[in-house]
């Protein structure tokens, strides 16, 4: 196919999405997800006396989702003003909170879908790895491994690699899809697909279907006081969202790095495609930071019991404050 018009269509849709697009789609995932997860995580500090495993899993999947969101505000800015301006240490930071929460809230939610269904098996908490102790070493290893699996990342992320394969060095703080040798970045990018999405992706899957096995087994017997539908809820609820948010995500990536290779011989409207498809994508993979809270309110009746009875009764609180202001006035 030849370079004509419809390729520069691509490439001003590229250009558009960029400046306009992502600046938009991010402070909308800034304003709901800050408000969402500063909920849960000043929640769980002050509401939960007692926490189980689900709780820490949950509270680390909120922790990392508010430092994401924390940088936002620095690449809504830098696509707006389409320049980087916050130096180098900034932006290889950014990048790497940035993949570290995605890599992160999949691992810790794998862990999640593993506790609901010990939940299930061991409903008095009796197995060691529903211990919240042994949550809290699983998630400081989360964090562990998802590090070493990001540092090969941190090299290539600089300001100086932020322009386009064919607009040469520029100013950006650019996506990993668009720095260093397209070679090395698509045989890591493809094991980070694998190991960091994948697998993690079919553990959820794999306990989804052991749930919905023991759910089977417990509806032909007695009745039980269990809300056993809520464990297969949550499961599945992570499995379809994870998988809808994050596979274009990653084909894209692949795409994307693939097309900056030497040896691509597709169409070059192709490439340009795949460019503004992969930006499309990228802001919807993120949107997990705004939809992990939710899981908090699945996950049982307690958190979400705890959290609405201690805003009543600050608005009790205010509201008898205010009456006596104005008894007094």
């Amino acid at each position: 196919m030849a370079w004509n018009s419809t390729c520069q269509h691509w490439l001003a849709a590229e250009a558009a999405l960029e400046k306009y697009y992502l600046p938009v789609f991010y402070g909308i995932e800034f304003a709901l997800g800050i408000l969402g997860n500063a909920t849960v995580v000043l929640g769980s500090l002050f509401c939960l006396k007692k926490w189980n495993s689900s709780h820490v899993y949950l509270f680390n999947l909120s922790v990392s989702d508010l430092a994401f969101l924390c940088t936002l505000p620095l690449l809504m800015r830098s696509y707006a003003r389409d320049a980087w301006v916050h130096g180098p240490a900034l932006c290889v930071l950014n990048r790497y909170v940035l993949h570290a929460n995605l890599y992160g809230s999949v691992l810790f939610l794998a862990f999640i879908s593993l506790d609901r269904y010990l939940l299930l098996r061991h409903p008095f908490r009796e197995h060691p790895l529903q211990r919240r102790e042994l949550a809290a070493l699983v998630s400081l290893a989360v964090w562990g491994w998802v590090t070493l699996g990001l540092l090969p990342i941190l090299p290539v992320i600089h300001p100086a690699a932020g322009g386009e394969d064919e607009d040469g060095a520029g100013t950006r703080c650019a996506d990993y899809a668009s720095s260093g040798d397209p070679r090395y970045s698509l045989i890591y990018s493809l094991c980070l697909t694998v190991l960091g999405f994948l697998l993690p992706l079919a553990a959820m899957g794999f306990f989804y279907h052991r749930t919905a096995v023991l759910l089977r087994r417990r509806n032909r017997q007695v009745a039980s006081a269990l809300p056993l539908e809520k464990p297969l809820r949550l499961v599945v609820l992570a499995v379809v969202v994870f998988s809808v948010l994050l596979t274009p995500y990653h084909v894209l990536r692949n795409a994307r790095i693939a097309a900056r290779l030497g040896a691509w011989r597709g169409p070059r409207c192709a490439r340009a495609l795949v460019r503004a498809l992969y930006v499309a994508a990228r802001p919807l993979a993120f949107l997990n930071s705004v939809v992990d809270p939710v899981f908090y309110f699945l996950v049982g009746d307690r958190f979400r019991d705890l959290l609405l009875g201690r805003l009543r009764r600050v608005l009790r609180a205010l509201t008898f404050s205010r009456g006596c202001a104005r008894g007094r006035g």
